[in-house]
């Protein structure tokens, strides 16, 4: 297994540390190699993504991805900001699903900010569509003079736009992954007012004449937003276009307790992917050991589930992390009363013992 491992910045460094320290102790075979990416790929090469890099990660049968960005490169030409590396991953690997789990689990139901008897037993799969969208329409109008201004512009537009086959090729993992849960999925859009996503829904409607055993509904994102702090069990699979999925997987993250709890994978059409954190680089917490590392952890055990065909180590994974919440440590993001926190370091080795336990 040979697998690219990119830290990236702010607290990126800190949790990718100890998700690699839980891959050591799984005893299995692979080969990682290290690269710079965002701002820290910047700072040492001038891009974001360098040529090295991402050589690094399509060679490689996956990719752990920490986090980019920092506010000292915001006023950047935007193709050179860190967040471009991410986008520039997906765009060249052709990482077009992304599954974002957002699951409560038993301990940290007061976590939330929602009552315990909303989001206990909550276990929600959002599929969110990756590489097309209002993020890669072309043309875009924004003109950035170099110190970041718009240089007095009049005016700026980004296109959003989707292709049928796009639509059809989301909508498909969304009802196979469906087919594999409760059978039920809702797809989410804004027919009522955007062309782009009236063409979505038609195209949803049609795939799933092929699926006739999966229950399907449709929801505009704002009522989809409004239903999620309302009724959040209610859902099971939602499947949605890239700035909706952006912006509802965000908002999901919060039932569970924290963002600091959220894996992700990011697919394509040959299951080899990007694994990340659903969080950011956070770089106002960077290097102060307070940072959760577990939803890097987290998206290590989807990457040997999904890419790496590991699935008995993704569970030893997931095992660790429930042990240890179950034990009562807690970083400070989902701390609470009569629990114990620790910081990034202790919180990684608390699950390499449980792992090499288990």
């Amino acid at each position: 297994m040979n697998i690219a491992i990119l830290p990236g910045d702010g607290i990126g460094p800190e949790i990718m540390a100890e998700a690699v320290r839980v891959l050591e102790v799984l005893d299995l075979p692979y080969r990682s190699e290290t690269a710079l990416v965002g701002g820290a790929a910047y700072a040492a090469h001038g891009h974001p993504l360098p040529d090295a890099t991402l050589k690094l990660a399509q060679s490689a049968d996956a990719v752990l991805f920490g986090a980019v960005g920092d506010w000292k490169y915001d006023t950047l030409e935007r193709s050179l900001r860190p967040e471009q590396a991410i986008l520039g991953l997906r765009r060249h690997l052709q990482l077009f699903a992304n599954f974002r789990p957002a699951i409560c689990h038993p301990q940290l139901t007061h976590a939330s900010s929602l009552k315990p008897e909303l989001v206990a037993g909550l276990d929600i799969l959002i599929v969110r569509e990756l590489t097309g969208d209002i993020y890669f329409g072309q043309p875009r109008g924004r003109r950035l003079s170099p110190d970041g201004a718009f240089a007095g512009q009049p005016e700026a537009f980004d296109t959003m736009r989707y292709s049928r086959p796009e639509i059809e090729r989301i909508a498909h993992v969304a009802f196979q992954a469906a087919r594999k849960r409760s059978q039920r999925l809702t797809s989410v859009d804004k027919a009522n007012v955007l062309e782009t996503f009236q063409f979505w829904r038609d195209v949803v409607t049609e795939v799933h004449a092929e699926y006739p055993d999966v229950a399907l509904d449709h929801l505009y994102v704002d009522n989809a937003a409004m239903q999620l702090v309302k009724a959040p069990k209610a859902f099971d699979v939602i499947v949605t276009g890239n700035m909706f999925g952006d912006i509802l997987s965000d908002e999901a993250a919060m039932l569970t307790g924290s963002i600091g709890m959220l894996p992700s994978a990011s697919l394509n059409a040959d299951n080899r992917g990007l694994y990340e954190p659903s969080h950011g680089s956070a770089p106002d917490i960077a290097g102060k050991n307070i940072a959760n590392p577990l939803a890097t952890i987290l998206s290590l055990a989807m990457m040997l589930r999904f890419s790496l065909n590991q699935p008995e180590a993704a569970l030893r994974i997931e095992a660790a992390v429930t042990r240890v919440l179950e034990s009562g440590l807690r970083t400070a993001d989902i701390w609470s009363e009569g629990t114990q926190r620790v910081g990034t370091r202790e919180m990684g080795a608390a699950i390499v013992a449980a792992v090499k336990a288990a």
